[in-house]
């Protein structure tokens, strides 16, 4: 016989006791097993992550964090790829970045480009935490808020610094800023300083010693940084680091418009970025030297639209002084004079879909039309993704019987905003960091600018990291990967927020390359056929005359499902596989081996 013992009140307490305590000390094990930055706010490293902007142009999104607080550096957007939606855009998602909004302490933005700023009005909202940005970007995002009825508070919500250099308080961050040349003015380096090291974050530049609207970067305050030993790292933008040929300069690209514009016939139009200010510049003076009168295309709807466009960069150019009123008219001012004594600048460099040069070439414009005795001047390169965009322009225009100028066959008719390796031999020549975090830019771009870094800059350690990779960095340390963070890419489709991820683009993907085929089954309850298969699809057989794919496919669908048993049939999924391995057995007879379209099935109740 077993006698059981009853317990006293005593030994139950003694028990919860002790099991509150087992809690407890599992708890601060937990605890004491995160990561020394997720753990003590008393840390003394300073981590950099890169939500966007590594191994791909566009999206840049970085973050740096110190005693638990995060600071953003840019918040850029970039555009899908043809086949998902390229007309679509797609910013960093802050999943991960929004379990610490409390503690974020602000965004700093280091130009006026929009894979720098173009998600502020996407992800602002979800923080409302300040954006510090000198006055050009300032007022591009202050416009582009107001427009989607989002007004921006001066001094609370954006705070604008001087574009000549300024020192931003940020607790527990102190930031300096100074001026380099880029293809928009007023772009910024930042000097990130924590007791744990400073760290150079140089954002996009180049070296255009002859920028006529602004001074040359700021060479003194650049080597004073760059040769200081407690710099403890540089990360630095290596979008063209591939570039062997010296920098093209803004005088350089006036002289070669001016060329064009003495040889033209008839008008002159000059597609490039509507921001580039120095090159509205540029393109004045050259108009004015050949004797032409320079204009702006402005939109054919004179009524305000929720969005920054050309005439508003022309119009903030001339307010901040970087443009005289007398330099580019608008169109309609100059629209009667003879051809020969026109030159238009407009939108449209990438083949935008609403962009002015590819609406002239759709011949969607009433106001404005092309002729064979135009000239098309083309003073951008091609963004990586718009190739496709581009290349219909350009077929277009030869169509047309358009004399074209590219960079493919016209020199210097543009300059880039982004440095060249001798562009990078100097500033190593100047900036020595402990550690090299190359970023924007593809994975091999950024890996010689960290070689670079190292062979002529003396950098100890270069990190050549993904998005989400989290580095450790303390003065004297080696570098490391602490952490790996939640990222990836969200896309604004209309008014819907979706995952790159989700299963809507995967299926675009799918069908773009494979096609679909569309069945509906007419089935009872118990998953018999009640009839026919219909079978449509979308890249299969439209051109199939014959039908018979069409018909082959209905065979070896009514033979697999008749195949199945009793049991089999009265499940959907069963039935659905049966359906894509009969449609495999006859599109990849037909079409290929490595033919994989998408399937859907639509069931019909009998």
């Amino acid at each position: 016989m077993v006698r059981l013992h009853k317990k006293t009140a005593a030994e139950v307490a003694q028990e919860v006791a002790d099991a509150e305590s087992e809690k407890r000390v599992k708890k601060s094990k937990k605890i004491a097993d995160q990561p020394a930055h997720e753990s003590d706010t008393n840390d003394d490293k300073i981590y950099f992550v890169a939500l966007g902007g590594l191994e791909h142009i566009g999206q840049n999104m970085y973050v740096y964090k110190y005693k638990g607080k995060y600071l953003v550096v840019d918040c850029g957007m970039g555009f899908l790829e043809e086949e998902i939606g390229a007309g679509d855009v797609q910013y960093c998602d802050t999943t991960w970045l929004e379990k610490h909004k409390k503690d974020v302490v602000g965004f700093v933005m280091t130009h006026g480009h929009e894979d720098h700023i173009g998600a502020l009005k996407f992800i602002w909202p979800k923080f409302k935490k300040p954006i510090y940005c000198t006055r050009f970007p300032g007022e591009i995002i202050k416009r582009t808020f107001a427009g989607m009825e989002m007004p921006l508070r001066d001094g609370k919500d954006i705070i604008i610094f001087d574009h000549n250099g300024a020192t931003l308080k940020i607790d527990p961050f102190e930031i300096e800023t100074f001026h380099v040349t880029h293809s928009i003015p007023e772009a910024q380096m930042l000097i990130i300083k924590t007791p744990a090291g400073k760290i150079l974050h140089t954002g996009d530049w180049t070296f255009n010693d002859d920028n006529p609207i602004e001074p040359a970067t700021d060479f003194a305050r650049l080597r004073e940084i760059g040769s200081d030993p407690k710099l403890l790292a540089c990360a630095c933008d290596s979008t063209d680091t591939d570039r062997q040929a010296p920098q093209t300069t803004e005088i350089q690209v006036s002289e070669a418009l001016t060329k064009i514009m003495k040889n033209a016939p008839g008008r002159v139009i000059v597609t490039g970025y509507s921001r580039s200010i120095a090159r509205m510049k540029m393109f004045s003076i050259a108009a004015h030297n050949a004797g032409r009168v320079a204009a702006i295309k402005e939109r054919s709807n004179p009524n305000p639209v929720p969005y920054v466009g050309l005439p508003e960069f022309r119009e903030m150019g001339i307010e901040m002084g970087y443009l005289n009123a007398d330099d580019v008219y608008l169109y309609d001012e100059i629209k009667d004079l003879p051809a020969e004594k026109q030159a238009i600048y407009l939108t449209g460099s990438q083949g935008e879909q609403f962009a002015m040069l590819t609406r002239l070439c759709r011949g969607h414009v009433k106001e404005m039309k092309l002729m064979p005795t135009d000239t098309v001047v083309f003073s951008a390169i091609i963004i990586p993704g718009r190739e496709q965009d581009v290349s219909f322009l350009y077929n277009k225009l030869a169509r047309m019987g358009i004399k074209t100028h590219t960079i493919f066959d016209t020199d210097n008719v543009h300059a880039s905003g982004h440095a060249g390796r001798p562009e990078y031999e100097r500033f190593y020549d100047m900036v020595h960091p402990q550690v090299s975090i190359p970023m924007h830019g593809e994975y091999i771009t950024e890996m010689l600018n960290g070689k670079m870094a190292m062979e002529r800059g003396g950098a100890k350690s270069m990190m050549v990291v993904h998005n989400g990779e989290m580095i450790a960095l303390c003065d004297g340390v080696e570098p490391y990967v602490c952490e790996t963070v939640e990222t990836g890419m969200v896309v604004m489709e209309g008014e819907t927020e979706r995952s790159t991820e989700d299963q809507v683009y995967k299926n675009r993907r799918k069908i773009a390359t494979s096609g679909a085929v569309f069945v509906t089954l007419p089935v009872d309850k118990r998953g018999f056929l009640k009839g026919t298969p219909e079978v449509s699809s979308a890249g299969i057989f439209e051109t199939d005359e014959t039908g018979f794919m069409k018909r082959q496919i209905q065979i070896e669908i009514t033979k697999a499902i008749n195949d199945l048993t009793k049991t089999e049939r009265k499940n959907q999924d069963n039935l659905y596989r049966a359906v894509q391995i009969a449609s495999n057995k006859v599109v990849r007879a037909s079409l290929g081996a490595d033919k994989k379209p998408q399937y859907v099935v639509h069931f019909v109740l009998k």
